[in-house]
């Protein structure tokens, strides 16, 4: 068995996972960013106790521990390099968390996390090479490539969002314009959904809003899509449009077996996947080749926890190689 621990902003979710990534037990708790690294880090080592603990496991008969964080992290050492939204730099979580659990820990990206966790347990079970994009107010994700995360030399790799699509467009909170974020995230929905509000204010997207630009959401425009209004039509049509652009651009380079999508947005479902299916199959550089399957992310809140456990295994089984 496995533990996996999902560090966020808001809570520190853990789970103890079977080797097939199964959850047998969770818990979670606020993650009280501000305070020093050591206490937050001290109350991720409880939570693993209580929750192994509740499963009527010992922490001796759990075979490691991974961690998914946010930010910039070195898996081969477990340093998290940086990590803007918890005022973390050069924070040795692993040693911290090994020597508190007594059991070996793990730490890796939590976007390339969950895109491993949906190859173990998820939408895309048994691919080899896979991609997951999440669209929310950002848009991020991972690569898998022979089984294995792909970040690059040194970790920074697989930023998806930052793919740039449009030369000069829009301004991204990355410093850079045009990037796919930009026009593929639910921050680029309201974006649009407002500019239209103000434009048409008889118009579906401002008249359920009731004038109020502050209640248009990323599911009000793609609601008022589905109903026909012809702006939130035009609006998601292009919103299609520049997300089908970087999933060409990434079946271009990496060809992938599945492309999975997660995130708020991935929550329109059908009505989603259906127009982005046909439009990025109207753009293959190939159409002769098999198509990547284009699938919906099944395993939502709990894929940090999954993918954690799934690092911590595969870690396992890499250093039983070694040492054999």
């Amino acid at each position: 068995m496995y533990l996996g621990v999902d560090l966020g902003g808001t809570k520190i979710a853990a789970g103890l996972c079977d080797d097939e990534g199964r959850i047998l037990r969770k818990g979670s708790i606020p993650t009280g960013v501000g305070r020093p690294a050591e206490e937050i880090m001290a109350d991720m080592a409880a939570l693993c106790r209580t929750v192994a603990e509740g499963a009527g496991v010992a922490m001796g008969d759990v075979a490691a521990v991974g961690v998914a964080a946010p930010g910039l992290i070195d898996p081969q050492t477990g340093e998290v390099v940086i990590a803007s939204n918890l005022y973390w730099y050069h924070v040795q979580l692993t040693e911290y968390l090994s020597q508190d659990l007594g059991r070996p820990v793990f730490a890796d990206n939590d976007a390339n996390v969950a895109a491993l966790a949906e190859v173990e347990a998820g939408s895309m079970m048994g691919a080899k090479d896979a991609i997951l994009l999440t669209l929310g107010t950002g848009v991020g994700g991972g690569i898998i490539i022979d089984g294995r995360i792909y970040a690059g030399k040194h970790n920074g790799g697989a930023e998806l969002g930052h793919n740039i699509l449009v030369l000069g467009g829009e301004q991204c909170t990355c410093g850079n314009r045009g990037c796919l974020e930009q026009y593929a995230s639910a921050t680029a929905l309201i974006r649009e959904g407002c500019k239209a509000a103000a434009t048409h204010p008889n118009g579906l997207i401002s008249r359920q809003a009731q004038g109020n630009l502050g209640k248009i959401t990323a599911k009000s425009v793609i609601d008022c899509s589905r109903e026909g209004d012809p702006e939130a039509v035009r609006i998601f049509d292009e919103y299609i449009y520049a997300l089908a652009m970087g999933i060409i651009s990434l079946i271009n380079i990496f060809e992938p077996e599945y492309i999975a999508i997660g995130g708020g947005i991935s929550e329109a479902g059908g009505y989603l996947l259906d127009k982005l299916r046909q439009c990025v199959n109207d753009h293959l550089f190939y159409p002769e080749l098999p198509h990547p399957y284009i699938v919906l992310a099944e395993l939502g809140n709990d894929a940090g926890i999954i993918g954690a456990a799934m690092v911590a295994k595969a870690k396992i089984g890499q250093l039983g190689m070694l040492t054999q």
